[in-house]
């Protein structure tokens, strides 16, 4: 196994076992991205923000993850909601990420 395959069983096991947890949720979708499994990170990061609306890394990985499975205009949104969540909160680092990544979005799309 590799060691992005152990750390996705980990979680796995975690979420199984407490699946109200948005922490294991999250550490979920951080292994599933960084195998770049992109629709089962993207999946994991929308449950996070189910059980948290303002969870804004999670609208902000969900709209990279939606990013690179072209599905633009729910990348749009998700990256729109992480900002609003940066403003509201008083963060400003995530603008730059958000920035970059708005700027991956096809102009057509």
């Amino acid at each position: 196994m590799s060691r992005s395959t152990d750390r996705i069983a980990f979680f796995s096991n975690l979420v199984e076992q407490d699946p109200g947890n948005p922490l294991h949720r999250f550490a979920l979708a951080q292994a599933q991205l960084d195998a770049e499994d992109w629709a089962a990170a993207e999946a994991t990061y929308a449950v996070c923000l189910d059980l948290d609306q303002g969870w804004m890394m999670a609208a902000i990985r969900r709209g990279r993850c939606l990013i690179e499975l072209s599905r633009w205009a729910e990348a749009r949104q998700a990256l729109e909601l992480g900002a609003g969540l940066a403003e509201k909160q008083g963060h400003e680092e995530p603008f730059e990420e958000i920035r970059a990544l708005l700027d991956g979005i096809p102009d057509d799309a």
